[in-house]
């Protein structure tokens, strides 16, 4: 959560495992598009003696749809290559990490990027592009903030790339949401299943400390939008974009029992892939989780039903008894949530919110859908849309928008008004989140590129 470990199969392979995606026009560069992939979830500062890495047998893509049927126009993949510089030590360095080609630094990634059009023309864009090591303490990584800048990679054309450790920007509080959807702001408002009742309380961040690794590349607008549009009208549907990003590993493996190595054969299949935050983590059935991460956006049809119909609106009246009447009422007639479908599957319509729309056409697929002609917000939203802030999410991902109390709150019944006037909300959506903001974040955010903050260190977490 937002995509951590969220299907049986992908949480055992987290080098494969998509946890975030963002899509949002660069604010400090408003000509260009920054889409950011996030893998690795969960990672504990103080890892060694083997600190996290890509992988090199993984194929990582990034994939634009600018036509609407839910398949790739534009992709950017990234393959990486780990070096191993003194096969005599155990340790990952063996003195100060001062420069990215320090003699110290003794297993090291670079990557390459490519970029594959509609018609699969391949050019590529990068090789040999240098990731910064892991942040591991005041003696091996003094100044880690510096490796990061280096490992900022300038490809040309108005591109910019980095791939490499940062701190986790998404909050949340799994401890509370999983355990029966204890909201802490209202967890005295649970039926808390007979047993003794539990008071309110702030929301406490479970990824607070926890680092990622982040696959940042920031591009100009034209070269996502259908046949280069870089215009300024949100109204004309060249500017709408979908984007999501997959992990794909190769069909075979073969283990070599005498030379403790491991061969991989075949053409690449999906294994993850991540659009809209909690989709997969929240409005898929666990039996399902595994097909949905291995098919493409234009198949989402056959989840549809899910978002039509999702489990948590029919559990939100129950776990809080009196709170949610008229989602009750809203669940027992069966109604089909023609804003959940707009918001996650098809993009928002002209017409819905005023001088806004994301729509990509009638084919259902989860994608983060970013208008580009909606410029940034001078003062930032973290509710994005539903906070009056259409430059936030569900328009694209900003690093530090408030997916969790956005979707929570959407799927209570604060949209469904959007596209049913006769609907009232119920009162208790205003408290209905998980009792986080931005702020709960210890390492904060950069104002520029690759925008989530310095990764936390192994030393001074504890």
């Amino acid at each position: 959560m937002s995509s951590h470990r969220e299907a049986p199969e992908i949480s055992k392979d987290p080098v494969a495992d998509s946890t975030d995606l963002y899509a949002f026009v660069s604010p400090d560069n408003p000509g260009t598009i920054t889409l950011i992939a996030n893998y690795l979830p969960l990672q504990g500062p103080a890892a060694g003696p083997n600190f996290y890495e890509f992988g090199d047998d993984v194929l990582y893509e990034i994939h634009i749809d600018n036509t609407g049927d839910g398949r790739p126009d534009v992709t950017y993949q990234f393959r990486f290559t780990t070096t191993i510089h003194n096969p005599k030590t155990f340790l990952y360095n063996t003195g100060p990490i001062q420069s990215l080609d320090s003699a110290n630094w003794n297993r090291r990634q670079t990557y390459s990027v490519t970029r594959v059009d509609a018609g699969g023309r391949c050019t590529e864009l990068g090789s040999g592009l240098a990731c910064p090591p892991c942040n591991i303490g005041p003696l091996s990584t003094p100044d880690y903030p510096g490796l990061a800048r280096a490992a900022v990679h300038n490809l040309g054309g108005g591109r910019t790339v980095f791939a490499g450790q940062r701190a986790e920007g998404f909050y949340v509080d799994l401890g509370a949401i999983f355990d029966l959807g204890d909201l802490r702001p209202i967890a005295n408002l649970h039926a808390t299943f007979g047993l003794p009742g539990v008071a309110a309380a702030p929301g406490v961040n479970s990824t607070a400390q926890l680092n990622v690794h982040s696959i940042a590349i920031q591009v100009p607008v034209r070269e996502l939008t259908r046949h280069g549009w870089n215009g300024s009208d949100p109204t004309d549907p060249r500017a709408v974009i979908g984007v999501w990003t997959t992990a794909s590993r190769r069909k075979a493996l073969i283990r070599e029992t005498e030379a403790g190595e491991k061969l991989e054969y075949g053409p690449y299949t999906q294994v993850s892939r991540l659009g809209n935050p909690l989709f997969n983590e929240v409005l898929v059935p666990m039996a399902r989780k595994d097909r949905w991460n291995a098919l493409p956006p234009s198949d989402d049809k056959v989840f549809a039903d899910g978002v039509a119909h999702p489990e948590l609106a029919q559990l939100l009246p129950v776990l809080y008894p009196g709170a949610f009447p008229h989602l009750a009422a809203l669940n027992a007639a069966g109604t089909a949530r023609a804003d959940l479908l707009a918001i996650l599957l098809t993009g928002i319509p002209a017409g819905i919110v005023p001088g806004f729309q994301n729509f990509t056409g009638a084919t259902q697929a989860d994608m983060l859908r970013l208008n580009t002609a909606i410029k940034p917000a001078a003062n930032p939203n973290n509710l994005g849309l539903i906070g009056g802030d259409p430059a936030g999410f569900p328009n694209g991902r900003r690093v530090a928008d408030d997916v969790v109390t956005v979707e929570l709150r959407a799927i209570a019944g604060a949209t469904y008004a959007l596209v049913d006037k006769t609907y009232t909300p119920d009162a208790a959506i205003a408290a209905v989140s998980d009792g986080l903001t931005a702020a709960d974040v210890p390492a904060g955010y950069l104002s520029h590129f690759p925008y989530l903050g310095v990764p936390y260190s192994g030393y001074s977490v504890h």
